[in-house]
């Protein structure tokens, strides 16, 4: 049976349709993406919500002639489909063969590679600048939506956006959520509009310069092409409040475990059980981001009744990091979300910090990049105590958007910040209690990735969420520091041999005991006789940095009397990073280094397998090169 969707490879295709198919359409897409989420994994009800405003948009203007912008990508599923990448999601061989976000590579149609939040506004408002200055004709839009409005960066480009002199169409696709619950005075503005049908008279657009038109139905795809195309000939800026359901089609199409609307669960997917789809979506909590994420958390429940000035802040996505309902309910006050506001979030902390206050700040390394300017200047330079919790750092499989390969570059340098990077569970509970406690100055921590993690399991050193607790619940209490120094800054040498010294930090560490084990069994030396034919690799020294904000010089000297080699093992680029600072410590004496870690790239979505290989961070080839060079 053929159906409409079959006939689509270009947004030509979709104006050869009559409006009483569009609601056809937007059914045979709207199925689509229900069965690639739960097969593949993607953002399921972001994108369920916008299908419509999407055929729309492209059955009204003329992309990729008129610009769309949009905001984060969560809703571009749709966009995708309708500019000649259907197969992509309606051909299993196919799934993933394509970003989850707008990516220019794929499609002239996809004008930016977006992944963060917040900028489709001023990168629209540019694009119309430039159109008008250039006296050329065409539209732009921009899309925005599921909590990006929360965003800074979106109310400073509102802001602007008033002044563009020619055209400019803002949708606003208002589904009544972002990833969690929408936070904020912002949407309680929202909801009195879509309350009072557009016509309250607090309107944050109005007050800002821009014409206003609202939508209730924003999943009709009739009354959606009515509105486009009474906007379509304007001479100024509009913004299109758009009333969406977030998640629409999920309970209708049985998706297990999910329901529309309020249901944070449905924001992303995982791919379903093949053997057991009855069993959810629901995260399995088995990911080091929920593992170490909702310990730290649960370690902290006990200390709010001692310590009421303690506070948990989280720039949305708390779930992903282990920031459970039951936590969130159970900190009560101690627990605000700020929205998609990573600048607010910090100097909201350092407020809190300077009142005396001992704030925690918990998000991906990809979005701290957000607040690099807050980092630096109201938190270091003002020696504010607020506490970082730095998740999913590291090389990954993840989107070109969403690596977190470029955080001991960017934040390890910055001075007076304290940089940890624990290589266990228990290791991460004394220093989150001592940078939350007694530490009292600016605090990073680095949180176990995956390796960690299952070296952890492997070993028998993670134990359920209940027990960890119970074990580690008040590690760290006790431990002091001086003004200059901290419990961790000194080098942890977990093995002392000779020869050559196995730097590893954080999550780079279980690699280094790899390498240590291969040399010391010889398994990768000469086959003929299964022993190393290099002394100095026979029994390396291993170290646990345990952090990367300083040297310890003191170890450093030491290793020059029994060692001639040294070998540092990071998980992020290497070009400004950790590694390299210990190359330049030795860059006037006989020691030699060799820095293991990533390259100065973007990668988008490469297994994490051909990474570690094409980066030189598998264990045989650490072992190769090191047999290489011992014998120069």
């Amino acid at each position: 049976m053929s159906t409409l969707l079959e006939g689509i490879d270009d947004p030509d295709d979709l104006k050869t349709l009559n409006l009483a198919q569009l609601p056809v359409l937007a059914e045979e897409i709207r199925e689509a993406i229900i069965r690639f989420c739960t097969a593949h994994g993607g953002h399921l009800g972001s994108n369920l919500g916008a299908v419509e405003l999407t055929i729309a948009l492209h059955y009204v203007f003329r992309s990729p002639k008129d610009r769309i912008v949009f905001d984060v990508s969560h809703q571009c599923y749709t966009h995708k489909i309708l500019t000649g990448r259907a197969r992509a999601f309606l051909d299993p061989d196919r799934y993933g063969t394509v970003s989850g976000f707008t990516c220019r590579a794929e499609s002239p149609h996809d004008h930016f590679d977006l992944g963060h939040t917040g900028t489709s506004i001023s990168l629209a408002a540019g694009m119309a600048t430039v159109r008008d200055l250039s006296r050329e004709h065409h539209h732009v839009i921009a899309v925005i939506g599921d909590g990006s409005l929360s965003s800074g960066t979106a109310l400073e480009g509102l802001n602007c956006a008033a002044k563009v002199e020619g055209q400019l169409i803002i949708v606003c696709n208002d589904n009544e959520m972002a990833i969690d619950e929408n936070v904020g005075g912002l949407y309680g503005n929202l909801a009195e509009l879509r309350n009072a049908q557009g016509h309250s008279p607090h309107n944050i657009f109005r007050d800002l310069g821009l014409d206003y038109r609202y939508v209730e139905s924003g999943n009709d795809t009739a009354t959606m092409v009515r509105m486009f195309e009474s906007v379509k000939d304007l001479d100024h800026p509009v913004v299109i409040h758009v009333h969406t359901r977030k998640g629409l089609g999920i309970e209708r199409h049985r998706v297990p475990g999910l329901r529309e609307g309020h249901d944070r669960n449905n924001h992303w997917c995982d791919p379903m059980p093949r053997d057991d789809s009855s069993s959810g979506a629901s995260p399995t909590g088995h990911n080091a981001r929920w593992t170490y994420g909702s310990m730290a958390m649960e370690s902290l429940l006990t200390r709010f009744r001692e310590d009421p000035s303690l506070v948990v802040i989280s720039p949305a996505t708390a779930g992903s990091n282990g920031i459970l309902p039951d936590f969130i309910n159970s900190a009560g006050s101690h627990y605000i979300d700020v929205g998609i506001a990573e600048e607010h979030a910090i100097s909201l902390a350092c407020g809190i910090a300077r009142g005396g206050g001992s704030p925690i700040v918990a998000t991906s390394a990809t979005f701290f990049q957000r607040a690099y300017d807050q980092i630096q200047q109201e938190m270091s330079l003002n020696a504010s105590a607020v506490t970082l919790l730095v998740f999913a750092a590291g090389i990954s499989d993840s989107d070109v958007t969403h690596s977190g390969a470029f955080d001991i570059p960017l934040l390890g340098n910055i001075p007076d910040l304290t940089c940890l990077a624990p290589t266990g569970g228990g290791q991460m509970l004394d220093m989150l209690a001592w940078s939350s406690g007694p530490a009292r100055r600016p605090v990073l921590i680095r949180m176990p990735g995956e390796r960690v993690l299952a070296y952890e399991r492997a070993n028998g050193n993670v134990f359920s969420e209940q027990e960890s607790v119970r074990r580690w619940r008040t590690s760290g209490t006790s431990v002091e520091s001086s003004s200059s120094s901290h419990p961790w800054s000194r080098y942890r040498v977990v093995h002392e041999g000779s020869g050559t010294a196995l730097i590893g930090l954080g999550n780079a560490y279980p690699l280094a005991l790899d390498v240590a084990r291969i040399l010391r069994e010889g398994t990768a030396s000469n086959p003929r006789t299964g022993r190393s034919q290099v002394p100095d690799l026979s029994d390396p020294t291993v170290i646990d940095p345990q952090q990367y904000s300083t040297l310890d010089t003191s170890t450093l000297d030491w290793l020059r009397s029994r060692h001639r080699l040294v070998v540092t093992f990071e998980d992020s680029q290497l070009n400004g990073g950790w590694g390299q600072r210990i190359s330049a410590y030795y860059a006037r004496s006989a020691m030699r280094v060799m820095s293991v870690g990533a390259g100065m790239a973007f990668t988008d979505r490469v297994a994490l397998g051909e990474l570690t290989q094409r980066y030189g961070m598998e264990e045989e080839a650490v072992v190769t090169e090191l047999r290489r060079l011992a014998t120069l």
